[in-house]
């Protein structure tokens, strides 16, 4: 009886809660259930305590890729198993997920309710989730199946065992896909830095991860007739933005690191050079494979500020990345252009964009950039607190992007972290992985949903403000 009472009682604070705030709880809950399986023997040796288990867990439902393990080495097979899984439920969209199973919790949802859901998740409209949540399941099980196998058959041929290669396969087909950067191996892909099949077919994997469900879904059905006319807006601003961001970074790399003494690009010749450049500047924007040593001593100063640009930005909206997304730098730079035209319109194609749009790209970029500012400041706190290891500013810098924009890209920063600067960390992660503002909007709910209500009923003046 008293069991029945608390089911009962759960699910009533569970109907109290708002699509934030259940993605926030769910999103706890499969991280703890995630690091409690893999403290176990069936799944890691004994080098794998709770603690490791949970920044691992962090790390793998936020897609991120940073790990203080060895993947291959401290993990079973049935632990790698554990984590693949996690990529795909962190990397399908963790709001996604949770607000289909909220249709189940929440029995008789209000159209309030489902307003607010649609609300929240910008990819989905009211009643539309479980279809859309149905094509994002198809379509990322087709092209995780593809890249699989062509890794087995033209990729990782170097591996003479089957099996190995098999679950090789499947295994780095996820991570890539869903723009994790776990491998099983702790050099990365660095083993298959010359090899252009393995570098290609990853690549592939990472972009269509990253373009985003409403992209992917828009270039199928329009696949026989892909014009301009034919693609929307959105389409066509993510595939331009990506597509330059991938050149600037390529290029960008190219003469960084070729003008560098010393630097790793100086030690390979060109072919070498212009496939890491390409591959590091897709990967950088939230994916985390690597196939060159990252370390302050192999990259230069200008060439870590590029990468580290190229993880803030990240992926693009209702993908498998993090960042601030393509499409929020696109708003801006159309408001930038506005404001020096003397515009007071934003203007994209021949479209007018709302001002509730250029409103929440500000947002988003000013709370990332704050945040990880933070982020860094208690890094070099927890660094002078416990006195561990000593890390320079562009270490900790770097290290705080790579987590909020789950990338994972690491200069050999985490593993030498303290548990305190681990758990910064991993609450960067979270936060990245969930997004700022819907993090604050879970958290601005709790406090004053009253008084946010009666606010909205309240008009005000207009002022001034000189910038």
């Amino acid at each position: 009886m008293k069991f029945s009472k608390a089911i009962y009682q759960t699910q009533g604070r569970y109907r109290r809660l708002t699509v934030p705030q259940f993605t926030v709880v769910t999103g706890l809950i499969v991280i703890l259930i995630g690091a409690l399986i893999i403290a176990t023997p069936i799944c890691s040796n004994e080098k794998v305590g709770f603690w490791e288990a949970l920044f691992t867990a962090t790390s793998a439902v936020t897609v991120t890729g940073l790990s203080v393990i060895d993947i291959g080495q401290d993990l079973t097979i049935y632990g790698q198993v554990v984590l693949a899984t996690m990529l795909l439920i962190g990397g399908l969209g963790l709001m996604a997920i949770t607000t289909f199973l909220q249709g189940f919790v929440v029995r008789g949802t209000e159209l309030r309710c489902r307003l607010d859901r649609g609300k929240t998740l910008d990819e989905f409209g009211v009643g539309g989730v479980g279809r859309t949540f149905r094509g994002i399941v198809l379509t990322a099980t087709i092209l995780i199946l593809i890249g699989a196998s062509a890794l087995y058959n033209f990729g990782f041929t170097d591996i003479p065992d089957k099996g190995t290669r098999l679950w090789a396969s499947i295994f780095h087909s996820i991570s890539a896909y869903n723009n994790a950067g776990f491998g099983l191996w702790s050099s990365s892909l660095e083993n298959y830095r010359t090899n252009w099949v393995v570098n290609l077919i990853i690549i592939m994997l990472i972009v269509l991860g990253g373009l985003g469900w409403r992209v992917t879904s828009d270039l199928w059905s329009n696949r026989t007739n892909l014009t301009r006319k034919s693609l929307s807006l959105h389409t066509r601003i993510v595939l331009r933005t990506s597509l330059l961001l991938t050149l600037l970074g390529t290029f960008g790399l190219l003469i960084t690191e070729s003008l560098g003494q010393g630097g790793f690009f100086n030690q390979v010749n060109w072919s070498t050079r212009l496939m890491s450049a390409f591959f590091e500047s897709v990967s950088a924007r939230t994916a985390g494979f690597s196939t060159l040593p990252l370390s302050l001593e192999n990259i230069s100063d200008s060439g870590l500020l590029l990468l580290m640009t190229l993880m803030f930005i990240g992926a693009s909206p209702g993908g498998t990345g993090g960042g601030i997304k393509t499409t929020t730098l696109a708003a801006l730079m159309a408001a930038t252009r506005s404001t020096l035209r003397g515009q007071s319109d934003v203007v994209i194609k021949n479209r007018q964009i709302s001002d509730k749009v250029v409103l929440k790209a500000v947002g988003i970029t000013l709370g990332s950039i704050l945040f990880v500012l933070m982020m860094t400041l208690l890094l070099g706190l927890s660094n002078n607190v416990t006195q561990e290891e000593s890390f320079s500013f562009l270490e900790m810098l770097f290290t705080s992007i790579s987590a909020f924009a789950t990338v994972g890209f690491d200069v050999g920063v985490t593993k030498q972290l303290s548990h305190l600067g681990q758990l910064i960390l991993i609450i960067g992660m979270f936060v990245g992985r969930l997004g700022i503002l819907l993090l604050l909007s879970a958290i601005w709910e709790v406090i004053s949903r009253d008084r946010l209500h009666r606010q909205n009923r309240i008009g005000f003046p207009h002022a001034d403000l000189y910038v």
